[in-house]
């Protein structure tokens, strides 16, 4: 069994100090120390001491938990902190952001992400801190802003060993100035002659256009300078056709859109004469359908039941001069009338 280590520790009491007690446990991995007797103003010296402190970490605390000194086996890294931006910028500008985390042992890595990208920062920058015990990690990430960067949140993460899993990160979002982009969206979307229509100008950017002009090509003078991005027609006409084109202005620049409009003629109403024809039209054509199916049927009935007539006349008849001879000739004269058989098959 090895010798027990000792972790000597100062403090100054205003008054006598209220100890832990004694042994905590007999486990060779529990921590114990002896109470001790101080006079006001004077200087105590508090061990700590473990049999087996290879998997420990020894702190200390004062009677309101609060932490007075960790031991020398583990430092936890304090939450980061991202310095550098200091205003918004512009796109295409460089950003240059730093990462700081001090407090760790053995020391932390930082790695950075933008959103759920990760961006490839400078290597982890170590120095030891002034109580010779713990480190500070730094490191940098320098990129190129995007529009699609104006709000992006840009975070630096503390990978250790003792946050076990843990999330230690810190976050700077940024703000991206971009000249605008504008479209023209028209309500309804295909007008006809007669009705109302509003062109919308629809504009982004950051900041967003304070200012919409409307223009049609050949005429000379704007049609409008105003503050609100929608171009209305109360009551179209074919003489509103043509192309417009609306520049949304900011103080990042300008952006022009174009629209053409073609005015259609109104949309036929069907009349009820008209309504009332085709309604008619369709019932006689399902009629005349009904009897051609009908027909069908009969006539393929007829051929699968049609019969021949056959009748066997009397013998020696065929022979007769005339009708009477041929009754007189008959086998049987009128005796022989039940031997006359008609058949019908």
């Amino acid at each position: 069994m090895g010798v027990p280590s000792v972790l000597p520790l100062l403090l100054l009491f205003a008054c006598s100090w209220a100890p832990g007690g004694a042994n905590l446990s007999q486990d060779d991995s529990q921590p114990w120390t002896s109470d001790e007797t101080v006079v006001a103003g004077g200087t105590v010296v508090l061990k700590c001491q473990v049999k087996d402190h290879e998997n420990s970490s020894l702190q200390w605390s004062n009677p309101a938990q609060q932490t007075l000194y960790f031991g020398e086996k583990r430092g936890i890294p304090q939450k980061p902190i991202i310095t550098g931006y200091k205003s918004s910028l512009r796109e295409k500008e460089t950003i240059i952001l730093n990462c700081q985390s001090s407090g760790s042992k053995p020391a932390a890595q930082l790695t950075w992400r933008k959103g759920e990208q990760e961006l490839p920062g400078e290597p982890t920058q170590i120095q030891e801190d002034p109580n010779g015990k713990t480190f500070t990690v730094s490191s940098s990430v320098m990129f190129q802003v995007t529009r699609e960067d104006d709000g992006a949140d840009i975070l630096c993460y503390v990978n250790h060993e003792s946050l076990k899993g843990a999330d230690r990160s810190a976050s700077q979002r940024i703000e991206v100035l971009y000249t605008p982009t504008a479209k023209i969206r028209p309500d309804p979307p295909h007008p006809r002659e007669g009705q109302k229509l509003l062109l919308h100008c629809e504009g982004r950017g950051n900041p967003i256009p304070q200012q919409y002009l409307w223009e049609k090509e050949g005429s000379v003078p704007p049609l409008k300078i105003t503050q609100e991005s929608a171009l209305i027609f109360p009551f179209l006409n074919k003489s509103d056709s043509g192309t417009y084109g609306c520049t949304a202005t900011s103080n990042m620049g300008s952006y022009k859109a174009y629209y053409t409009l073609n005015v259609n003629d109104p949309s036929p109403v069907p009349s009820s004469s008209s309504t009332y024809h085709a309604i008619i039209g369709g019932i006689v054509a399902f009629v005349v359908f009904l009897l051609l199916i009908l027909l069908i049927f009969l006539g393929h009935y007829l051929i699968r039941h049609k019969g021949t007539y056959l009748t066997h006349e009397a013998k020696g008849s065929d022979d007769a001069p005339d009708a009477d001879t041929a009754i007189i000739n008959a086998e049987g004269g009128q005796s022989g009338g039940d031997d006359k058989k008609e058949y019908f098959i």
